[in-house]
């Protein structure tokens, strides 16, 4: 079976540098699709200020025409904190036992993966694809937790070919293209009416100036769901 990708976060907004990820990840990898799925209430962060459902809705104006990528509602729709280990359980019982799993993740968050809920139950969910920026350390010379880095010598694996023999526990270090771009600074330069164009698709960006998403507050959209 082709492995399957998730790229989780709050894409608050989905921009290029998350979609570049997953078109990169999607070919050196040979997934069968990527999930993005925007979380509702994120464990390790402020809920974001826009509404789960709208930035669903802004992922699915971003993959529009992209047939690997699809966007995953389950965990915009909970109204508890979203935790992986849960998230990649149902995603489990769904997909079966033997389809190989991916969480694709940036160096950076698999940096704390030690702080996740439950994180060393995840490898016997999932395989890891950690995005290596080029010019940047590898995570393999990061000051890590001592049990991380443990988890890391014992599973990684330098053949991504090796992510489709399994369906779980293997980490591959995944080199990806350098995209300097940040939700915050999109959410920065269209709150000062600068011009956030290239940095994310048109359309989403067209999204947010009709509903006044990042705006002074009293312009910001205060509805639940997409217009």
């Amino acid at each position: 079976m082709k492995p399957v990708g998730i790229l989780g976060g709050t894409f608050n907004p989905v921009h290029y540098g998350h979609l570049r990820i997953a078109e990169e990840l999607a070919d050196a990898l040979a997934l069968d699709e990527v999930r993005l799925m925007p979380a509702n209430l994120p464990p390790l962060r402020d809920a974001p200020d826009v509404p789960g459902a709208v930035r669903l809705h802004m992922v699915r104006l971003a993959i529009a025409g992209n047939a690997r990528l699809q966007a995953d509602d389950r965990e915009v729709s909970k109204t508890s904190l979203c935790y992986t280990v849960d998230t990649l359980a149902t995603l489990r019982d769904e997909l079966g036992a033997d389809c190989p799993l991916v969480l694709l993740i940036g160096a950076d968050a698999f940096a704390r993966l030690h702080r996740w809920h439950r994180w060393s139950e995840l490898f016997a969910l999932t395989h890891f694809a950690v995005a290596e920026r080029g010019g940047h350390p590898s995570i393999v010379d990061a000051p890590l937790d001592p049990l991380l880095a443990r988890e890391l010598a014992a599973r990684r694996v330098d053949d991504p070919a090796q992510l489709r023999a399994s369906p779980a526990g293997a980490i591959y270090l995944a080199p990806t293209s350098v995209l300097q771009i940040s939700a915050t600074r999109i959410r920065a330069l269209v709150s000062r009416g600068a011009s956030a164009r290239y940095l994310l698709p048109q359309p989403v960006l067209d999204y947010i100036h009709e509903q006044g998403l990042y705006g002074p507050p009293e312009q910001r959209l205060r509805e639940t769901s997409p217009a």
